[in-house]
């Protein structure tokens, strides 16, 4: 099973908010997912992000690749690959 940490949207047309979440790579981008550890809002300014950096350390460290998107929010939040 490929896992990913990747964003799941969420909110209105026209007014996104993301979830950062832990899922199988084939499920769909909304679909079913195995755990959230965050989430990202970019309408607020300035834009918003918030992850658990201890389940997204544990679920890297088990295997759990992060999309293109989340790398970059993880930089900007400060997270540090162990």
């Amino acid at each position: 099973m490929s896992v990913r940490i990747r964003l799941k949207r969420m909110g209105a047309k026209k007014r996104p908010f993301y979830r950062i979440v832990v899922a199988d790579s084939r499920v769909p981008r909304d679909g079913r997912f195995i755990e959230e550890i965050g989430y990202y809002n970019p309408l607020t300014e300035p834009k918003t992000i918030k992850v658990d950096m201890e389940k997204a350390q544990k679920w890297i460290s088990l295997g759990a690749q992060p999309s293109d998107t989340v790398k970059v929010l993880f930089a900007q939040a400060g997270f540090q690959k162990k």
